[in-house]
């Protein structure tokens, strides 16, 4: 059987944390920043876990993660 190819954008926006699970950037800190609070900006930071209901499919996109 050949290779399984793996998303290449779901490769950009996803990586695999230690205990298997997936890891995400946080959204709405784009654009548009001007209106929020410095707290709701500062809380967005860094990155978050994909939900369980999710994962399945994001495992899918990246079959050797």
């Amino acid at each position: 059987m050949p290779k399984m190819k793996t998303k290449s954008g779901a490769a950009k926006r996803f990586r695999a944390m230690g205990g298997g699970r997936i890891k995400r950037s946080q959204a709405f800190k784009r654009h548009i920043l001007t209106k929020r609070t410095t707290k709701s900006k500062r809380q967005l930071r860094g990155m978050t876990g994909v939900h369980e209901t999710n994962s399945a499919s994001i495992r899918a996109m990246m079959p050797y993660v």
